[in-house]
Order: structure tokens, then C-alpha cells, then sequence
């Protein structure tokens, strides 16, 4: 029995610039933190030839191109399992909809355990690029590149996406006091409404070109970030959420919506200095950079389910491997 952990993340800024129609020609840029809520895989040994998938339905198939999952078919098919076990996904969260990249962290999970399985160790970028190329380039999902490389690389980290289709990445380093004084400023809340990005990230490719100039100011913000990072100037955070915020605003219809703009402008209201949606926009979880001093007034006010979280240095890993 193999056992994946594989965490969920926010990004800070630089999300929309990670699509390859953008990328492709400007190149992107993102800046993003794995959190401690996590997708788990486990895979197993069957006694017969069936696959047997559990999750929030369960399938139990002769074949694989009979699996009605996609993300699990996909994964099986590149890794080469073709019959004879038994799979089960679990989540800290609701697997769908929440903007926390659940279903790329799932990916990379599928693909670690499955590799695992079969004595195989793959490295984190490989797992990150062949999570994209599931998703991206077999499923035509119409996401960018960011969750499968966070996901599979953990901690706080600067991601640059290439025109050749490269990506590289700098784990930010920044002293223990300073990332505790950042994450005691970040507040977590559930709005409650769960959509699909399909629509929206559909919505944002197509108007790639008209959007030029939001996205290169929304790419260039990452940089900035990580030298305030490193520089030690983590309550500026707060602004770059903010300005994001209204960059990403412009990139297509339903990335806001009247009931999250109240949620937004009440926070501001009771103190926050900054935030956004996290994802690509519509709902889920809002992301609020808020003083400690602001704290209490603001939980009081927004009427919403907070969801404590710490970040997490690392990536995709197993954590049960047992024959």
C-alpha cells in the first residue's frame, strides 16, 4: 500500500499570466505558498484484475479506459497501471471549486503514488510537468501551470513560465520570525459558493491580447514581491493583494460577483489592508491580509468560516509505503 500527501496552495500574485497564451509570448511569472490542507492517494493491491476508484462515488472497471475519473484514468495510462488495484482519494477540503488548486495537487498525487507503486522514484518537476501535460495537453482543461509546480515543489516560492515553455523556480527564503509574522497576518474564509473555473479561465484565454497590459503588471508585481520578501518587507503584501486584486478584476466577467465585493469591502472596512479570491475567482476561499490588531473586528464582521492554515515547505510526498 503507497500513500501520496500532496498539498493545496494560494497564490499571492502573478495567477492568470501562467496560461500559455499569455506566457507563450511574454512569458509569466507567480508567486505562491503550498498551505497544510492536502489531497491523499492510496493505491493498493487488488486480488482480482479490476480497478476499484473511490472518491466521492466509486467505480469498479475491467479496464482502464472504462474509468469514468479522468484525472485518474490519465494518470494510470502514463504510468502504465493497467489492472489489479485499488485506489482512494481523499481531501482536507471540498475537492471542487474552492480556488486552492485541488485538482492539480491531485494530479501530482496520482502520479506520485502510482510511480511509487511500481518502484519508481520521478522528480518533483517531472511529476509538475507531467501533471500539466494530463490537464492541460491530454484533458484540455483550459487552467494554467502554477498548481502542478506549488504542489509538487511546496513552500513559498517565485515560479517563472518561459515563452519555450520552461519553467523555473526560486524558493523564497525568508527568516523564521518574519514567515510567522506573515502567516499571523493571513486570514482564510469560505464564502461558501463553489463554481468551476472552466468558464472564467476559458473567458481569460480568449482575451489573452486585450488584456496585455493588466497581465504584464500583474507578471512584473511577482518580482517585486520576492525582493520585498527577501528583503524582510512582508507587511507590504497587503497592497499587492489589493492592486492583484483589482488587475485581476478586469481579466474576465464572473471573477467577482456582487456578494464577494461585499465580503471584500466589509474587510477593508474592519482593517484589512489587502486580498483577493483565491483561484480563479467566482467564489471559494478569500484570502484577507489583516493586521493583528485588526483581527478580532474583523472576524466579528465578516460572517464567514474561517479556515485556520500554516504554510507548507514541502511538496507532493509519500507518506506510507509498505508492501
Amino acid at each position: 500500500m503507497i500513500i501520496s500527501k500532496t498539498p493545496l496552495r494560494i497564490s499571492f500574485v502573478g495567477g492568470g499570466t501562467d496560461l500559455e497564451a499569455f506566457y507563450g509570448k511574454h512569458g509569466g511569472a507567480v508567486v505562491s505558498t503550498a498551505i497544510d490542507k492536502y489531497i491523499y492517494v492510496i493505491i493498493k493491491k487488488r486480488f482480482d484484475r479490476k480497478i476499484r476508484v473511490a472518491y466521492t462515488r466509486t467505480e469498479i472497471v475491467d479496464s482502464v479506459d472504462e474509468i469514468e475519473h479522468d484525472l485518474v484514468r490519465e494518470a494510470l495510462r502514463l504510468t502504465g497501471i493497467t489492472h489489479g488495484v485499488e485506489i482512494v482519494t481523499l481531501a482536507d477540503i471540498p475537492s471542487e471549486g474552492t480556488g486552492l488548486g485541488s485538482s492539480s495537487s491531485l494530479t501530482v498525487g496520482l502520479l506520485n503514488a502510482f510511480y511509487t507503486f511500481q518502484g519508481l522514484s520521478v522528480g518533483v518537476h517531472e511529476l509538475a510537468e507531467q501533471a500539466c501535460h494530463i490537464e492541460i495537453d491530454i484533458l484540455g482543461k483550459p487552467i494554467g501551470k502554477q498548481d502542478q509546480f506549488i504542489a509538487a515543489y511546496g513552500g513559498i516560492r517565485y515560479f517563472q513560465f518561459h515563452t519555450n515553455g520552461k519553467t523555473e523556480t526560486q524558493l523564497i527564503r525568508m527568516g523564521d520570525a518574519d514567515k510567522e509574522k506573515l502567516q499571523n497576518c493571513l486570514l482564510l474564509f469560505y464564502t461558501g459558493i463553489t463554481r468551476s473555473s472552466s468558464t472564467i479561465l476559458s473567458e481569460q484565454k480568449d482575451k489573452s491580447i486585450q488584456n496585455t497590459v493588466h497581465l504584464l503588471a500583474m507578471r512584473d508585481q511577482c518580482a517585486m514581491l520576492m525582493r520585498e520578501f527577501n528583503e524582510g518587507n512582508i507587511q507590504r503584501l497587503g497592497e499587492y493583494l489589493r492592486n492583484g486584486w483589482e488587475l485581476k478584476k478586469k481579466l474576465a466577467n464572473g471573477i467577482t460577483t456582487s456578494e464577494v465585493e461585499k465580503y471584500y469591502e466589509r474587510a477593508c472596512e474592519a482593517g484589512a489592508v489587502g486580498g483577493k479570491i483565491a483561484g480563479a475567482g467566482g467564489g471559494g476561499f478569500l484570502l484577507l491580509y489583516v493586521p493583528i490588531e485588526s483581527q478580532e473586528k474583523l472576524r466579528e464582521t465578516i460572517p464567514l468560516q474561517e479556515m485556520q492554515f500554516n504554510f507548507e515547505k514541502y511538496g507532493s510526498r509519500i507518506v506510507f509505503n509498505i508492501e
